[in-house]
């Protein structure tokens, strides 16, 4: 069956992109409570900004599930769920998300962000993805000296794919220990260092630490990066800055606040 009406949720209404002037007319009455058409058209809009089509078979849908709330929410006020400690923390906490969507929206609307900003990230990423791509192999374990019994059956002759069947990494075990192609950036930074100092078809004589364990890496092959032109990402890089400034402005406001 076609849905006509995508899920809803608190989030999902109260993240809308862009503010709307709704009437404040009477959509519906249920058992004499006025259903305001403020509220449709709340859910209009997410349905519309989620690549829904306005239809008169969705306004209908949005009218029903907007009359079942309301006999629902009524039935639960009767039942005096609206008293539960509870059921106020909810509905307090669903308020406040209101609240702070809105202003947030509307900061980040209100940002201006120049072309020479959009420049600088753009390289600022390039720089830190490199110019290259590297399609590396890696075998993880627990130790140091298990890393270098590793280390010890390669110079041996033993095939690094074998060896990598007993590697913790799951993702990368039944591959023979293949990470694909990636670029720096996409390793943590011990790994990275080691791994971009390899010559083609060498492995690492010497164990290297992460967060994740031990890792002995070989290096299959190495290539140019292709980026992406700056106007191809700019709408990607624009949004990035704008949600970088609005979590810059939460933390000074979060400083600034007198916490007892």
């Amino acid at each position: 069956m076609k849905r006509i009406l995508a899920p809803l949720s608190l989030v999902s209404l109260i993240t809308l992109a862009s503010p709307v002037a709704y009437a404040d007319s009477v959509l519906a009455k249920v058992n004499g409570k006025p259903i305001p058409a403020s509220r449709a058209q709340v859910i209009l809009a997410n349905q519309l900004a989620q690549g829904q089509t306005k239809t008169p078979e969705l306004e209908a849908a949005i009218k029903e599930e907007l009359v079942r709330r309301e006999v629902l929410a009524q039935e639960a006020t009767k039942k005096g769920f609206d008293k539960k400690p509870d059921v106020q923390a909810q509905m307090d906490l669903a308020r406040q998300g209101v609240l702070i969507s809105a202003y947030l929206n509307d900061y980040a609307r209100n940002l201006k962000i120049s072309d020479e900003d959009v420049k600088k990230e753009y390289d600022a990423i390039k720089a830190a993805l490199g110019e290259k791509e590297y399609k590396a192999r890696h075998i993880l374990v627990e130790t140091e000296g298990e890393a270098k019994d590793v280390i010890a059956k390669l110079k041996s002759g033993a095939k690094f794919e074998e060896l990598a069947k007993a590697s913790k990494d799951p993702g990368s075990k039944e591959r023979g220990g293949d990470l694909g192609w990636a670029n720096k950036a996409s390793f943590v930074q011990p790994f990275a260092e080691a791994m971009v100092r390899l010559e083609k078809g060498k492995f690492t004589e010497v164990p290297v630490q992460t967060n994740f364990g031990w890792h002995v890496i070989q290096l299959d092959d190495v290539r140019e990066l292709k980026a992406p032109a700056l106007d191809e990402v700019k709408p990607q890089i624009v949004q990035r800055l704008r949600n970088m400034a609005v979590e810059k402005h939460i933390a000074e406001l979060r400083n600034k606040a007198k916490i007892d």
